[in-house]
């Protein structure tokens, strides 16, 4: 069963801008509480708690249970707005969750075993596409992450959604198999013995051509 993190809120009885400004006045955030065919409920949060979690990484698919007055209400937050000078939230849009119905959700995913990669061992870049999916999934089964294993990839390796764990319960919205991340070549890469050797195999081909002609160059001798 999903986790559900509990923020509590209270009542808002005004909308709009100058009910906005009030409520930050008077040392609250402004937030909505939208969705399941339900009357939005205007509501008014403790900024500590809104920071909380907005400095934990994954924010945006994380579950929520806002209590504001008799009711307990399950919530993804949606939006955030900031303020364009000093980057505090000055507006959280929460949308609520419908028993049975299936949401769009953001999930992050995270990197393991890059040691047990060669070809970042031998000075790859783990090139990411995607810090985030986006998929399809219940409400009661969103994953706090997907987890991806960098073992055994070599240089111009990928890993797929299909080599992600994770994902049992969800459907990504974009329907291919696309790539998550790529090991690329580094701007500075440590060859490998072989490597190497085809390299100086390389160079003295040239010097070998250019002695021929030399001696196609010698005088014939005298008879």
């Amino acid at each position: 069963m999903a986790n559900f993190v509990t923020i509590e809120a209270e009542a808002r009885a005004r909308s709009g801008k100058g009910a906005a400004r009030a409520t930050r006045r008077a040392g609250k955030i402004p937030a909505v509480l939208y969705g399941a065919r339900q009357k939005p409920a205007l509501i008014a949060l403790d900024p500590k708690a809104v920071l909380r979690e907005l400095h934990k990484s994954g924010w945006r698919s994380r579950l929520f249970e806002v209590k504001h007055g008799n009711l307990t209400e399950r919530a993804l937050i949606r939006d955030v707005q900031f303020h364009p000078v000093t980057d505090a939230p000055e507006h959280v849009d929460f949308q609520r969750l419908a028993p049975g119905e299936q949401i769009r959700v953001a999930v992050a995913v995270r990197f393991h075993n890059d040691a047990a990669s060669p070809g970042l061992k031998r000075g790859g870049v783990l090139n990411v596409v995607r810090h985030t999916i986006e998929v399809l999934c219940d409400p009661e089964q969103v994953p706090a992450h997907f987890d991806a294993d960098l073992t055994g990839l070599e240089i111009n390796d990928n890993i797929r959604w299909h080599n992600l764990t994770g994902t049992e319960n969800c459907t990504a919205t974009v329907h291919r198999d696309f790539v998550v991340a790529t090991v690329a070549p580094g701007a500075k890469m440590t060859e490998t013995p072989a490597e190497a050797a085809d390299a100086a195999a390389k160079a003295k081909a040239p010097a070998k051509a250019a002695a021929a002609p030399a001696k196609a160059a010698a005088p014939a001798k005298k008879k």
